[in-house]
């Protein structure tokens, strides 16, 4: 007689599970790019956005590509951290279809954004025009605001210390992000990209796409079912408050 196999008492768990579809996708490519990059350093020269390359030399392809591209191993650390922390839960929620255009959207408004401010008579458009922007960031500024915007009070930890909700933490990020593209493009951080990304983000989910409207009023709508199906067939979790035995039914 076999015996049955072991079975731990103590489970834990941090994030928000397994990564879904198309986050894999999203992080496999960002990797993928990054060593590509480390080996062929040329390759972000010319995947990379530069204003004066996408207008000069027509390189219409870099308001895309700098996006999966990284600048050292923290870099894309954080990024694809954060991507997989906050984008998991909308991924669930939208559909994968969905969560990957609304990415695409963030990380070209971003660009877009980049690409505008090199032309204005603002200080640092120049500096700008021949900076060179790479990194997912702008595309998950806008991850990040459309979690705020779903899951206003969840506590996201600042600097991973202190708690705050997740509107005030975009809300935080995003006046730093101001602030310090006032500057310029200082620190080799490309504030105003950052800036792109939750614009492009906002007007997209708030500017009445039908799209985002339906996957709302779908969420909504799978919600309510659920939470009729509980009460119709008597379920508690922890189990019913006359229940002696306090099982799940």
């Amino acid at each position: 007689m076999r015996r049955p196999p072991a079975s731990s008492t103590f489970a834990s768990s941090f994030g928000p599970g397994p990564l879904t579809p198309a986050i894999k996708a999203l992080v496999v490519a960002n990797v993928a790019a990054f060593l590509v990059a480390l080996v062929v350093p040329p390759v972000t020269l010319l995947f990379g956005m530069r204003p004066a390359d996408v207008v000069g030399r027509l390189y219409l392809w870099q308001p895309v590509t700098y996006m999966f591209l990284h600048g050292g191993i923290f870099h894309i650390l954080f990024n694809m951290l954060a991507l997989w922390m906050f984008g998991v839960e909308l991924e669930r929620m939208w559909g994968s279809r969905y969560f990957t255009r609304f990415y695409f959207v963030s990380g070209g408004g971003a660009a877009l954004t980049t690409l505008a401010l090199a032309f204005t008579p603002l200080p640092f458009a120049d500096q700008l025009y021949y900076s060179l922007t790479i990194g997912a960031s702008g595309a998950v500024y806008g991850v990040l605001l459309a979690y705020a915007l779903y899951f206003p009070h969840r506590p996201i930890y600042l600097y991973f210390v202190f708690p705050v909700p997740a509107k005030y933490f975009v809300m935080i990020i995003g006046a730093i992000s101001l602030l310090s593209s006032m500057g310029g493009p200082g620190g080799g951080i490309a504030h105003t990209t950052h800036l792109g990304g939750l614009l492009a983000a906002y007007l997209y989910l708030k500017g009445g796409r039908r799209t985002g409207a339906i996957a709302e009023i779908k969420y909504r709508y799978l919600k309510w079912r659920i939470n009729r199906m509980r009460r119709r067939f008597d379920v508690y979790s922890g189990g019913r408050t006359d229940d002696i035995n306090r099982r799940v039914h």
